[in-house]
């Protein structure tokens, strides 16, 4: 019986831990360039940066993020990729499938060597976004 008990306890701590870790991020965009797929398979240049605000969610509780856009892109994250860091980015990759089905990455992406400016990519095969984001409180 006290085996069973202390079981039970550790049980509990250790999902409140992990839950403890779990978080919300809440960015804002405030702007948007996108470059496609050419032919010869590959990226073309980057569109004009075009101003826009729009709400951005990391949530690990539910793993989850969510684009407030127009139409809202909701990304399930599959897959959390090791963080890659190196001197001039600090990279937090997400594999995901978005709200339609499809496989993606998401970045979200610190730039060391330009004031710490933080970016969103979100990379599909055929195309990607990028998002300048900073932080929402």
């Amino acid at each position: 019986m006290n085996k069973l008990k202390t079981g039970f306890i550790l049980l509990l701590l250790f999902f409140g831990v992990s839950q403890g870790f779990s978080q919300v991020y809440k960015f804002k965009t405030t702007g948007l360039s996108v470059s496609a797929k050419e032919a010869n398979g590959k990226f073309g240049n980057w569109t004009d940066l075009k101003s826009v605000k729009i709400l951005v969610n990391l949530d690990t509780n539910k793993n989850r993020i969510v684009i407030y856009s127009e139409a809202i892109q909701v990304f399930d994250i599959v897959e959390y990729l090791p963080t890659e860091e190196n001197s001039s980015d600090l990279i937090y990759p997400f594999v995901c499938k978005d709200n339609s089905g499809e496989n993606c990455t998401l970045s979200f992406i610190t730039r060391k060597k330009q004031d710490n400016r933080m970016q969103l990519y979100v990379k599909y095969e055929d195309r990607v976004l990028a998002y300048n984001i900073v932080k929402f409180e």
